[in-house]
Protein backbone atom coordinates (compact mmCIF):
# COMPACT_ATOMS: atom_id res chain seq x y z
CA UNK A 1 0.00 0.00 0.00
CA UNK A 2 1.11 3.42 -0.70
CA UNK A 3 2.35 6.28 1.72
CA UNK A 4 -0.22 8.63 2.32
CA UNK A 5 1.97 11.32 2.24
CA UNK A 6 3.15 10.21 -1.53
CA UNK A 7 -0.33 8.82 -3.46
CA UNK A 8 -1.14 12.31 -5.23
CA UNK A 9 2.35 12.35 -6.25
CA UNK A 10 2.21 8.75 -7.88
CA UNK A 11 -1.31 9.02 -9.14
CA UNK A 12 -0.24 11.74 -10.74
CA UNK A 13 3.13 10.43 -12.41
CA UNK A 14 1.29 7.34 -13.21
CA UNK A 15 -1.66 9.27 -15.09
CA UNK A 16 0.93 12.59 -16.54
CA UNK A 17 0.51 10.17 -20.42
CA UNK A 18 -3.25 11.28 -19.96
CA UNK A 19 -2.83 14.57 -18.63
CA UNK A 20 -0.75 15.32 -21.68
CA UNK A 21 -2.97 13.65 -24.26
CA UNK A 22 -5.65 15.67 -22.46
CA UNK A 23 -4.05 19.31 -23.00
CA UNK A 24 -2.74 18.68 -26.41
CA UNK A 25 -6.16 18.04 -27.56
CA UNK A 26 -7.67 21.87 -26.09
CA UNK A 27 -4.57 23.48 -26.99
CA UNK A 28 -5.15 22.25 -30.91
CA UNK A 29 -8.37 24.13 -30.45
CA UNK A 30 -7.46 27.93 -31.65
CA UNK A 31 -9.67 29.33 -29.02
CA UNK A 32 -8.36 33.13 -30.07
CA UNK A 33 -11.11 35.40 -28.89
CA UNK A 34 -9.05 38.52 -30.62
CA UNK A 35 -10.11 37.50 -34.27
CA UNK A 36 -13.62 37.12 -35.23
CA UNK A 37 -12.78 34.21 -37.50
CA UNK A 38 -12.57 32.23 -34.35
CA UNK A 39 -15.71 32.93 -32.79
CA UNK A 40 -17.00 29.16 -32.95
CA UNK A 41 -13.12 28.18 -31.98
CA UNK A 42 -13.69 29.79 -28.52
CA UNK A 43 -17.19 28.17 -28.20
CA UNK A 44 -15.93 24.76 -29.57
CA UNK A 45 -13.04 25.44 -26.37
CA UNK A 46 -15.83 25.94 -23.88
CA UNK A 47 -17.72 22.81 -24.88
CA UNK A 48 -14.67 20.42 -24.83
CA UNK A 49 -14.04 22.01 -20.93
CA UNK A 50 -17.34 21.61 -20.29
CA UNK A 51 -17.64 17.58 -21.56
CA UNK A 52 -13.86 17.09 -19.53
CA UNK A 53 -15.29 18.38 -15.88
CA UNK A 54 -18.47 16.40 -16.75
CA UNK A 55 -16.53 13.75 -17.36
CA UNK A 56 -14.30 14.43 -14.29
CA UNK A 57 -17.80 13.82 -12.11
CA UNK A 58 -19.11 17.30 -11.80
CA UNK A 59 -22.87 17.34 -11.51
CA UNK A 60 -23.65 20.66 -12.25
CA UNK A 61 -22.21 22.40 -15.74
CA UNK A 62 -23.32 25.15 -17.64
CA UNK A 63 -21.85 27.52 -20.69
CA UNK A 64 -22.59 31.11 -19.55
CA UNK A 65 -22.54 33.62 -22.68
CA UNK A 66 -21.28 37.10 -22.19
CA UNK A 67 -22.29 38.90 -26.25
CA UNK A 68 -21.25 35.44 -27.74
CA UNK A 69 -18.15 34.31 -25.97
CA UNK A 70 -18.40 31.84 -23.56
CA UNK A 71 -17.78 31.49 -19.86
CA UNK A 72 -17.67 27.58 -18.21
CA UNK A 73 -19.20 27.82 -14.87
CA UNK A 74 -18.67 24.06 -12.91
CA UNK A 75 -20.47 23.46 -9.45
CA UNK A 76 -19.37 20.51 -6.98
CA UNK A 77 -21.22 20.32 -3.60
CA UNK A 78 -18.82 18.77 -1.10
CA UNK A 79 -20.77 15.94 1.27
CA UNK A 80 -20.40 17.81 4.60
CA UNK A 81 -22.91 21.06 4.36
CA UNK A 82 -20.56 22.73 6.57
CA UNK A 83 -17.59 22.71 4.54
CA UNK A 84 -15.52 25.66 3.25
CA UNK A 85 -16.60 27.02 -0.79
CA UNK A 86 -13.45 27.67 -3.30
CA UNK A 87 -14.11 29.38 -6.55
CA UNK A 88 -11.59 28.70 -9.21
CA UNK A 89 -10.81 31.43 -11.78
CA UNK A 90 -9.19 30.93 -15.17
CA UNK A 91 -9.74 31.37 -18.51
CA UNK A 92 -10.05 29.31 -21.74
CA UNK A 93 -9.36 32.07 -24.70
CA UNK A 94 -5.87 32.03 -25.71
CA UNK A 95 -3.68 35.15 -27.22
CA UNK A 96 -3.49 35.61 -30.75
CA UNK A 97 -0.40 34.38 -32.71
CA UNK A 98 1.86 34.81 -35.40
CA UNK A 99 2.28 31.42 -37.06
CA UNK A 100 5.56 32.96 -39.02
CA UNK A 101 7.50 33.84 -36.10
CA UNK A 102 6.82 30.15 -33.90
CA UNK A 103 9.88 27.57 -34.63
CA UNK A 104 9.25 24.99 -32.26
CA UNK A 105 5.81 23.73 -33.75
CA UNK A 106 3.20 25.53 -35.37
CA UNK A 107 0.58 27.18 -32.68
CA UNK A 108 -2.02 24.92 -32.81
CA UNK A 109 -0.14 21.51 -33.13
CA UNK A 110 1.35 20.79 -29.38
CA UNK A 111 4.24 18.46 -29.45
CA UNK A 112 6.03 17.09 -26.30
CA UNK A 113 9.61 17.64 -26.21
CA UNK A 114 12.56 17.65 -23.65
CA UNK A 115 9.64 17.43 -20.79
CA UNK A 116 7.99 20.42 -22.07
CA UNK A 117 4.51 20.61 -24.36
CA UNK A 118 4.39 23.11 -26.66
CA UNK A 119 1.75 25.04 -28.12
CA UNK A 120 0.08 28.09 -27.95
CA UNK A 121 -2.53 27.84 -24.56
CA UNK A 122 -0.11 25.09 -22.83
CA UNK A 123 0.52 27.56 -20.53
CA UNK A 124 -1.51 30.70 -20.42
CA UNK A 125 -4.09 29.46 -19.19
CA UNK A 126 -5.19 26.23 -20.61
CA UNK A 127 -2.82 23.95 -18.68
CA UNK A 128 -3.53 25.68 -15.51
CA UNK A 129 -6.84 24.90 -15.84
CA UNK A 130 -6.48 20.83 -16.02
CA UNK A 131 -3.71 20.97 -13.17
CA UNK A 132 -6.65 22.25 -11.12
CA UNK A 133 -8.72 19.51 -12.98
CA UNK A 134 -6.20 17.19 -12.37
CA UNK A 135 -5.49 17.94 -8.73
CA UNK A 136 -9.55 17.34 -8.21
CA UNK A 137 -8.77 13.78 -9.23
CA UNK A 138 -6.07 12.91 -7.62
CA UNK A 139 -8.15 14.15 -4.59
CA UNK A 140 -10.30 11.65 -5.13
CA UNK A 141 -8.77 8.89 -5.89
CA UNK A 142 -6.55 8.98 -2.99
CA UNK A 143 -9.17 9.35 -0.44
CA UNK A 144 -11.84 7.74 -1.60
CA UNK A 145 -14.09 10.30 -1.75
CA UNK A 146 -17.33 10.37 -3.76
CA UNK A 147 -17.41 13.98 -3.88
CA UNK A 148 -14.72 16.96 -3.38
CA UNK A 149 -13.24 17.80 0.96
CA UNK A 150 -14.64 21.43 0.00
CA UNK A 151 -17.68 22.94 -2.26
CA UNK A 152 -15.98 23.25 -5.31
CA UNK A 153 -16.88 26.04 -7.99
CA UNK A 154 -14.61 26.83 -11.31
CA UNK A 155 -15.42 30.45 -13.66
CA UNK A 156 -13.24 29.95 -16.63
CA UNK A 157 -13.89 32.48 -18.79
CA UNK A 158 -13.23 33.17 -22.46
CA UNK A 159 -12.24 36.52 -23.21
CA UNK A 160 -9.51 37.15 -20.86
CA UNK A 161 -6.42 37.60 -23.97
CA UNK A 162 -8.93 40.85 -24.80
CA UNK A 163 -8.79 42.62 -21.33
CA UNK A 164 -12.24 40.82 -19.30
CA UNK A 165 -14.62 43.60 -21.21
CA UNK A 166 -17.80 41.85 -19.84
CA UNK A 167 -15.91 39.78 -16.50
CA UNK A 168 -17.52 42.34 -14.62
CA UNK A 169 -21.54 42.42 -16.02
CA UNK A 170 -20.88 38.93 -15.81
CA UNK A 171 -20.14 37.93 -12.53
CA UNK A 172 -22.44 40.48 -10.88
CA UNK A 173 -24.95 39.11 -12.86
CA UNK A 174 -24.47 35.57 -11.06
CA UNK A 175 -23.16 36.69 -7.82
CA UNK A 176 -25.51 34.67 -6.07
CA UNK A 177 -24.30 31.65 -7.65
CA UNK A 178 -20.58 32.31 -7.59
CA UNK A 179 -20.22 32.95 -3.61
CA UNK A 180 -17.44 31.32 -2.01
CA UNK A 181 -14.83 31.60 1.33
CA UNK A 182 -11.94 32.02 -1.00
CA UNK A 183 -10.87 32.65 -4.80
CA UNK A 184 -8.10 31.20 -6.21
CA UNK A 185 -6.88 32.63 -9.42
CA UNK A 186 -5.23 30.22 -11.75
CA UNK A 187 -3.70 32.49 -14.18
CA UNK A 188 -0.39 33.57 -12.72
CA UNK A 189 3.56 32.52 -12.35
CA UNK A 190 5.73 30.40 -10.63
CA UNK A 191 9.12 31.85 -10.09
CA UNK A 192 11.00 28.37 -10.37
CA UNK A 193 10.48 24.65 -10.36
CA UNK A 194 12.96 24.75 -7.38
CA UNK A 195 11.67 27.66 -5.04
CA UNK A 196 8.47 27.12 -3.00
CA UNK A 197 7.46 30.05 -3.24
CA UNK A 198 3.51 31.67 -2.93
CA UNK A 199 2.46 34.16 -5.05
CA UNK A 200 0.39 36.80 -2.93
CA UNK A 201 -0.54 39.71 -4.83
CA UNK A 202 -0.75 41.20 -8.43
CA UNK A 203 -0.22 44.59 -10.03
CA UNK A 204 -3.34 46.32 -11.57
CA UNK A 205 -3.12 47.45 -15.05
CA UNK A 206 -4.57 50.70 -16.95
CA UNK A 207 -4.20 50.97 -20.73
CA UNK A 208 -4.50 53.85 -22.31
CA UNK A 209 -4.44 54.93 -26.37
CA UNK A 210 -3.05 58.37 -27.14
CA UNK A 211 -3.86 60.16 -30.58
CA UNK A 212 -1.79 63.08 -30.99
CA UNK A 213 -2.90 65.17 -34.50
CA UNK A 214 -0.41 67.54 -36.65
CA UNK A 215 -1.13 68.15 -40.29
CA UNK A 216 -4.72 68.11 -41.64
CA UNK A 217 -3.64 65.40 -43.87
CA UNK A 218 0.16 64.45 -45.08
CA UNK A 219 2.15 66.65 -46.17
CA UNK A 220 5.26 66.27 -47.96
CA UNK A 221 8.56 67.43 -45.78
CA UNK A 222 9.70 69.56 -49.05
CA UNK A 223 6.89 71.82 -48.43
CA UNK A 224 6.74 72.67 -44.29
CA UNK A 225 10.00 70.78 -43.01
CA UNK A 226 10.76 72.96 -40.58
CA UNK A 227 7.55 75.24 -39.67
CA UNK A 228 4.78 72.08 -39.16
CA UNK A 229 3.68 70.18 -36.25
CA UNK A 230 5.20 66.98 -36.57
CA UNK A 231 2.74 64.40 -34.22
CA UNK A 232 5.34 61.60 -34.60
CA UNK A 233 7.89 63.77 -33.37
CA UNK A 234 5.82 65.00 -30.48
CA UNK A 235 4.39 61.79 -29.31
CA UNK A 236 8.29 60.25 -29.56
CA UNK A 237 9.05 63.29 -26.84
CA UNK A 238 6.31 62.62 -24.83
CA UNK A 239 7.38 59.04 -24.56
CA UNK A 240 10.68 60.08 -23.50
CA UNK A 241 9.13 62.47 -20.83
CA UNK A 242 7.12 59.50 -19.26
CA UNK A 243 10.25 58.56 -17.04
CA UNK A 244 12.87 60.87 -15.11
CA UNK A 245 16.84 60.23 -15.39
CA UNK A 246 16.29 58.17 -12.04
CA UNK A 247 13.65 55.58 -14.35
CA UNK A 248 10.44 57.34 -11.74
CA UNK A 249 7.45 57.67 -13.72
CA UNK A 250 6.81 61.09 -13.86
CA UNK A 251 2.74 61.63 -13.61
CA UNK A 252 1.80 63.83 -11.04
CA UNK A 253 1.02 62.00 -7.52
CA UNK A 254 1.49 58.83 -9.24
CA UNK A 255 3.85 57.34 -5.88
CA UNK A 256 1.30 58.96 -3.39
CA UNK A 257 -0.33 55.83 -2.69
CA UNK A 258 2.13 53.16 -3.23
CA UNK A 259 2.20 51.12 -0.50
CA UNK A 260 6.09 49.59 0.66
CA UNK A 261 5.87 45.72 1.14
CA UNK A 262 6.30 44.66 4.66
CA UNK A 263 9.30 43.19 6.40
CA UNK A 264 7.94 39.64 6.20
CA UNK A 265 7.75 40.24 2.64
CA UNK A 266 11.42 41.83 1.92
CA UNK A 267 12.86 39.05 3.97
CA UNK A 268 11.14 36.06 1.35
CA UNK A 269 12.15 38.31 -1.50
CA UNK A 270 15.85 38.18 -0.24
CA UNK A 271 15.79 34.75 0.00
CA UNK A 272 14.82 33.54 -3.36
CA UNK A 273 17.70 32.84 -6.02
CA UNK A 274 18.25 35.60 -8.22
CA UNK A 275 21.10 35.41 -10.80
CA UNK A 276 21.00 38.31 -13.18
CA UNK A 277 22.05 36.12 -16.05
CA UNK A 278 19.74 33.64 -15.65
CA UNK A 279 16.43 36.39 -15.72
CA UNK A 280 17.81 38.21 -18.76
CA UNK A 281 18.06 33.94 -20.28
CA UNK A 282 14.98 33.16 -18.97
CA UNK A 283 12.97 36.59 -20.38
CA UNK A 284 14.82 36.65 -23.11
CA UNK A 285 15.84 40.43 -22.23
CA UNK A 286 18.84 41.87 -23.68
CA UNK A 287 19.95 44.42 -20.15
CA UNK A 288 18.64 45.46 -16.56
CA UNK A 289 17.23 48.68 -16.51
CA UNK A 290 14.47 50.33 -14.40
CA UNK A 291 13.63 52.21 -11.01
CA UNK A 292 16.64 53.19 -9.42
CA UNK A 293 17.37 52.07 -5.74
CA UNK A 294 15.22 48.84 -6.23
CA UNK A 295 16.05 45.51 -7.15
CA UNK A 296 14.93 43.81 -9.99
CA UNK A 297 12.52 41.86 -8.00
CA UNK A 298 11.04 44.31 -6.88
CA UNK A 299 10.74 47.07 -9.10
CA UNK A 300 8.71 43.96 -11.33
CA UNK A 301 6.56 42.69 -7.92
CA UNK A 302 5.80 45.72 -5.60
CA UNK A 303 6.88 48.62 -7.84
CA UNK A 304 4.55 50.55 -10.46
CA UNK A 305 5.75 50.66 -14.09
CA UNK A 306 4.95 52.45 -17.31
CA UNK A 307 5.69 51.08 -20.83
CA UNK A 308 4.86 52.05 -24.26
CA UNK A 309 3.64 49.00 -26.14
CA UNK A 310 3.10 50.45 -29.39
CA UNK A 311 4.01 53.51 -31.49
CA UNK A 312 2.29 54.31 -34.95
CA UNK A 313 2.94 56.73 -37.41
CA UNK A 314 4.16 57.96 -40.93
CA UNK A 315 4.44 55.34 -43.92
CA UNK A 316 7.01 52.59 -43.27
CA UNK A 317 5.73 50.59 -46.47
CA UNK A 318 7.49 53.72 -48.47
CA UNK A 319 9.41 56.06 -46.16
CA UNK A 320 10.70 57.68 -49.43
CA UNK A 321 7.35 59.16 -49.53
CA UNK A 322 8.79 62.16 -47.54
CA UNK A 323 6.34 62.90 -45.40
CA UNK A 324 5.03 64.79 -41.90
CA UNK A 325 2.20 62.39 -41.11
CA UNK A 326 -0.87 63.98 -39.76
CA UNK A 327 -2.07 61.36 -36.94
CA UNK A 328 0.77 59.45 -34.55
CA UNK A 329 -0.06 57.07 -32.11
CA UNK A 330 0.94 54.95 -29.05
CA UNK A 331 -0.56 52.90 -26.42
CA UNK A 332 0.53 52.68 -23.10
CA UNK A 333 0.55 49.98 -20.53
CA UNK A 334 0.43 51.27 -16.49
CA UNK A 335 1.14 48.82 -14.02
CA UNK A 336 -0.05 49.60 -10.00
CA UNK A 337 0.36 47.92 -6.93
CA UNK A 338 -1.24 48.39 -3.71
CA UNK A 339 -2.66 51.06 -2.55
CA UNK A 340 -2.81 52.92 -5.92
CA UNK A 341 -6.28 52.97 -7.58
CA UNK A 342 -7.14 52.89 -11.18
CA UNK A 343 -8.93 55.88 -11.46
CA UNK A 344 -6.63 57.91 -9.69
CA UNK A 345 -4.37 56.84 -12.53
CA UNK A 346 -6.14 57.83 -15.18
CA UNK A 347 -7.20 60.86 -13.83
CA UNK A 348 -3.31 61.67 -13.11
CA UNK A 349 -2.36 61.04 -16.65
CA UNK A 350 -4.88 62.43 -18.35
CA UNK A 351 -3.69 65.66 -16.52
CA UNK A 352 -0.13 64.47 -17.16
CA UNK A 353 -0.71 64.68 -21.01
CA UNK A 354 -2.34 68.02 -20.62
CA UNK A 355 0.48 69.72 -19.23
CA UNK A 356 2.95 68.22 -21.67
CA UNK A 357 1.81 68.27 -24.96
CA UNK A 358 2.92 71.57 -27.04
CA UNK A 359 0.61 74.08 -28.46
CA UNK A 360 0.03 73.64 -31.98
CA UNK A 361 -1.06 70.06 -31.50
CA UNK A 362 -4.30 68.50 -30.90
CA UNK A 363 -4.90 65.16 -28.98
CA UNK A 364 -7.13 62.67 -27.97
CA UNK A 365 -6.42 60.23 -24.57
CA UNK A 366 -8.76 57.11 -24.07
CA UNK A 367 -8.13 54.97 -21.31
CA UNK A 368 -9.62 51.21 -21.56
CA UNK A 369 -12.57 50.29 -19.45
CA UNK A 370 -11.01 47.36 -18.19
CA UNK A 371 -8.59 48.57 -16.40
CA UNK A 372 -7.82 46.51 -12.65
CA UNK A 373 -7.33 48.10 -9.29
CA UNK A 374 -3.90 45.77 -7.57
CA UNK A 375 -4.74 42.81 -5.34
CA UNK A 376 -2.96 41.56 -2.21
CA UNK A 377 -4.27 38.53 -0.52
CA UNK A 378 -4.27 38.90 3.22
CA UNK A 379 -1.42 37.84 4.67
CA UNK A 380 -2.72 36.41 7.66
CA UNK A 381 -5.63 34.44 5.68
CA UNK A 382 -5.44 31.02 6.62
CA UNK A 383 -6.56 29.98 3.48
CA UNK A 384 -3.21 31.55 2.67
CA UNK A 385 -1.40 29.69 5.37
CA UNK A 386 -2.55 26.10 4.28
CA UNK A 387 -1.55 27.05 0.66
CA UNK A 388 1.84 27.70 1.90
CA UNK A 389 2.20 24.34 3.68
CA UNK A 390 0.63 22.42 0.61
CA UNK A 391 3.45 23.82 -1.25
CA UNK A 392 6.10 23.55 0.94
CA UNK A 393 5.03 20.01 1.59
CA UNK A 394 5.30 18.73 -2.47
CA UNK A 395 8.50 20.71 -2.76
CA UNK A 396 9.80 19.60 0.76
CA UNK A 397 10.89 23.37 1.45
CA UNK A 398 9.53 26.33 3.21
CA UNK A 399 6.90 27.89 0.95
CA UNK A 400 8.40 32.07 0.28
CA UNK A 401 5.82 34.55 -0.19
CA UNK A 402 5.90 36.78 -3.66
CA UNK A 403 4.20 38.41 -6.00
CA UNK A 404 3.64 38.45 -9.71
CA UNK A 405 4.17 41.68 -12.28
CA UNK A 406 1.40 41.26 -14.39
CA UNK A 407 -2.39 41.34 -13.49
CA UNK A 408 -5.53 39.59 -13.03
CA UNK A 409 -8.98 40.67 -12.18
CA UNK A 410 -8.62 39.71 -8.52
CA UNK A 411 -9.60 42.80 -6.82
CA UNK A 412 -13.14 42.31 -8.73
CA UNK A 413 -13.35 39.04 -7.72
CA UNK A 414 -12.91 39.89 -4.09
CA UNK A 415 -15.27 43.01 -4.12
CA UNK A 416 -17.99 41.05 -6.07
CA UNK A 417 -17.77 37.05 -4.16
CA UNK A 418 -17.08 39.07 -0.90
CA UNK A 419 -14.10 36.30 -0.41
CA UNK A 420 -10.28 36.64 -0.44
CA UNK A 421 -8.22 35.65 -3.61
CA UNK A 422 -5.30 33.23 -3.30
CA UNK A 423 -2.95 32.79 -6.45
CA UNK A 424 -1.47 29.47 -7.60
CA UNK A 425 -0.30 28.90 -11.39
CA UNK A 426 2.31 26.62 -13.18
CA UNK A 427 3.70 29.58 -15.57
CA UNK A 428 7.29 30.27 -15.79
CA UNK A 429 9.05 33.37 -16.87
CA UNK A 430 10.33 31.69 -19.50
CA UNK A 431 7.35 29.93 -21.15
CA UNK A 432 6.69 32.52 -23.37
CA UNK A 433 3.18 33.53 -22.70
CA UNK A 434 1.98 35.80 -25.67
CA UNK A 435 4.67 35.36 -27.40
CA UNK A 436 5.92 32.82 -29.89
CA UNK A 437 6.76 28.96 -28.66
CA UNK A 438 4.75 29.21 -25.91
CA UNK A 439 4.96 26.26 -23.78
CA UNK A 440 4.37 24.87 -20.20
CA UNK A 441 6.91 22.74 -18.30
CA UNK A 442 5.27 19.24 -17.20
CA UNK A 443 7.18 19.25 -13.78
CA UNK A 444 5.43 22.68 -13.23
CA UNK A 445 1.74 20.92 -13.74
CA UNK A 446 2.85 18.14 -11.66
CA UNK A 447 3.86 20.14 -8.59
CA UNK A 448 0.79 22.97 -9.12
CA UNK A 449 -1.67 19.69 -9.31
CA UNK A 450 -0.16 17.87 -6.28
CA UNK A 451 -0.49 20.92 -4.43
CA UNK A 452 -3.35 21.98 -5.02
CA UNK A 453 -4.63 18.33 -3.99
CA UNK A 454 -2.95 18.77 -0.83
CA UNK A 455 -4.84 22.06 -0.53
CA UNK A 456 -8.44 20.51 -1.18
CA UNK A 457 -7.95 17.96 1.81
CA UNK A 458 -6.15 20.33 4.21
CA UNK A 459 -9.01 23.39 3.65
CA UNK A 460 -11.94 21.88 5.69
CA UNK A 461 -9.57 21.73 8.63
CA UNK A 462 -8.44 25.65 8.19
CA UNK A 463 -11.42 27.55 7.14
CA UNK A 464 -14.54 27.53 8.07
CA UNK A 465 -17.41 29.26 5.89
CA UNK A 466 -17.58 32.49 6.91
CA UNK A 467 -14.36 32.76 9.12
CA UNK A 468 -13.17 35.47 6.98
CA UNK A 469 -14.36 38.71 4.99
CA UNK A 470 -12.66 39.70 1.60
CA UNK A 471 -10.19 41.84 3.24
CA UNK A 472 -9.03 39.32 6.09
CA UNK A 473 -10.57 40.60 9.27
CA UNK A 474 -12.38 38.68 11.63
Amino acid sequence: MKEPEHAVRDYLYDAVDVLLDDLAAWVRIPSVSADPAHERDVMRSARWLQAHLLETGFPEVEEWDTEGVQAVFAHWPAEDPDAPTVLVYSHHDVRAVKDQEWQEVAPFAPALRQGRMYGRGASDAKGQVLAHIWALRAHLETTGRGAPAVTLKYLIEGEEEVGSPHLRDLVRAHADRLGADVVIVSDTMLWSLEEAAVCTGVRGSVGAHLEVRGPRRDVHSGVVSGAAPNPLTEICRLAGLLHDDQWRITLPGFYDSVAEPSAEERRDMAEIAFDTDDWLERTRSRSVQGEAGHSVLERVWTRPSAEVVTLLGGDPDDPARGVIPAVASADITLRLVPDQRADDVVRQLGQWVAEHIRDGFEYELATSATSQDPYLTPADHPALAALEDAMSRTLQRRALRIRNGGGAPAALLAETVGAPVLFQGTGLPEDHWHDSDEKVEVKALLQGAETLARLLEDLPGRLRPGQHRADGEH
